[in-house]
């Protein structure tokens, strides 16, 4: 079988390269954020700001990431996000099948919460300003 030759503009990508890359940009801007100033990690999306604003603001203690606090909000902001989508693509059945799954995930990690600690629960729902 013959190789696929690549012209001298034609770089061949490796995702190898391509993950590193993202690893140093990851890395610089979880150092800004780490200083504490979220306003200067450019390179970062504008999504992925809010979401670590969202992490910081919910995190019991300082490298809290995955509390079932920091997941519940996380979970609510993809969904409001998927609804606002649905509201202007209405058949976008697949968008609507993910937004199903994550609104069951976060059922269940709220009837997990209220299980294990019900002054959480309420403190939550009333942050995120969710219904019972």
């Amino acid at each position: 079988m013959p190789t696929k030759k690549t012209s001298p503009k034609e770089k061949p990508t490796s995702i190898n390269t391509e993950v590193a890359a993202a690893a140093e940009i990851d890395a610089a801007d979880t150092a800004v954020l780490e200083s504490g100033d979220i306003e200067k990690a450019t390179t970062a999306a504008p999504l992925k700001k809010g979401r670590l604003a969202l992490v910081k603001k919910m995190q019991s203690h300082k490298n809290d990431t995955g509390s079932t606090e920091v997941q519940i909000a996380l979970l609510t902001s993809r969904i409001n996000d998927l609804v606002k989508h649905l509201k202007e693509h209405g058949k976008d059945n697949d968008s609507r099948q993910g937004l199903l799954r994550m609104v069951g995930r976060r059922r269940r990690l709220l009837r997990f919460l209220k299980n294990s600690s019900e002054q959480k629960y309420n403190d939550l729902i009333a942050e995120l300003k969710l219904r019972k």
